[in-house]
């Protein structure tokens, strides 16, 4: 996972948790989005997606 992923998740995680701190959203939604801020916040700090491996993406440059 490239650093520009890695610091677009961040950010929307942090957006999705200002969004729920400032009740924005609530209910099911807020806690779906929260919980994908979760895996956004995590896959970001270990830099692997799995999901990119099933699809078959990679945003990581390739030093040669």
């Amino acid at each position: 996972m490239g650093g520009a992923d890695r610091t677009i998740r961040i950010i929307l995680a942090l957006g999705v948790g200002a969004l729920y701190y400032f009740n924005v959203i609530t209910g099911t939604f807020a806690y779906v989005l929260l919980a994908l801020a979760a895996i956004f916040v995590l896959t970001s700090f270990i830099s692997f997606c799995p999901l990119y491996t099933l699809i078959g993406i990679n945003t990581c440059k390739v030093k040669n």
